[in-house]
């Protein structure tokens, strides 16, 4: 990843978590503001993502890999007085892991 992809990243989210509306104009504005020097299409580029893709879900869903669970984001400190109380999360429900069969549990080996 290049430097300029990575500061359009993070001003992509800056603005999503100010609820500011994601344009190429105000990406650039906080990556001119940083003293980062980026190609001029990285804004309008990740101006487009934000148009088509919700920011939060991407954001929440980065590390889930297929079949995986999405993970919870830890509320920051300033969100609870900010939206007023937050809901908890439901409890993960704990998958029993199948014993896994041995030969002998089959009444036959493989190098009888």
């Amino acid at each position: 990843m290049s430097v300029g992809e990575l500061a359009c990243s993070y001003a992509v989210m800056i603005l999503q978590d100010d609820g500011i509306p994601v344009t190429a104009e105000k990406i650039a504005t906080l990556v001119k503001a940083a003293n980062v020097d980026v190609e001029s299409y990285w804004p309008s580029l990740f101006a487009k993502l934000a148009e088509k893709r919700n920011i939060e879900d991407l954001i929440l869903n980065a590390g889930a890999g297929g079949g995986g669970a999405p993970v919870a984001a830890a509320p920051t400190a300033g969100g609870a007085a900010a939206g007023g109380a937050a809901a908890a999360p439901p409890p993960e429900e704990k998958k029993e892991e199948p014993k896994e069969e041995s030969d002998d549990d089959m009444g036959f080996s493989l190098f009888d």
